[in-house]
């Protein structure tokens, strides 16, 4: 077993298999849990709540009744963000991207089978309520999150190591070129 997880595809795969997993069990649960007992206030800004969202993030486009456009345009991402996964060489920017596409097959198997996504999580303040999600949505934001700060940050270091890099070698060769011609 430890020398299939030692590939770095099996790793990522049980990485997306384990935030899929968590997802659809926490859905189950938290939609008998509240099914039963309604809406459940664990703290003072923090309760469980039941929500179909039929929408994009925040219930957006919910009233269009567009499931099956959502759904089709969710399977085109994560072919897209596959494709992108197994071409780059950047074991975090994988993981990234596993948990982008592990939180977008969460949500799309809600979308298949239930006709809207669940959401449970309610977060609030002051009578303020930030829309209700799930851990495919946590998985899906923390994704893009790294993939952002990725971008912003770490790439240009990458990038000027990599042109420091080619002018050391460049400064080698010619000076094996002067000592070769002298």
């Amino acid at each position: 077993m430890k020398d299939v997880l030692r590939h770095p595809f099996a790793r990522i795969t049980s990485f997306m298999a384990l935030i899929l997993t968590l997802d659809q069990i926490t859905k189950q649960i938290f939609l008998n849990l509240i099914r039963e007992h309604g809406t459940i206030e664990l703290l003072p800004f923090f309760n469980l709540v039941l929500v179909f969202n039929k929408g994009v993030s925040f219930g957006m486009f919910a009233e269009a009744n567009a499931r099956h456009v959502l759904i089709a345009f969710t399977l085109v991402m994560i072919v897209i963000l596959s494709v992108w996964l197994f071409k780059e060489k950047h074991i975090r920017l994988r993981f990234a991207l596993a948990a982008v596409i592990a939180g977008a097959i969460g949500n799309v198997i809600d979308r298949i089978f239930v006709g809207a996504v669940i959401d449970f999580l309610d977060f609030h303040a002051f009578g303020w309520h930030y829309p209700a999600f799930n851990i495919a949505d946590s998985s899906i934001v923390l994704g893009i999150a790294y993939l952002l700060f990725d971008s912003l940050f770490l790439e240009p270091k990458r990038q000027n190591q990599s042109i420091q890099s080619n002018e050391t070698d460049k400064e080698i060769k010619s000076d094996e070129n002067t000592d070769n011609n002298a």
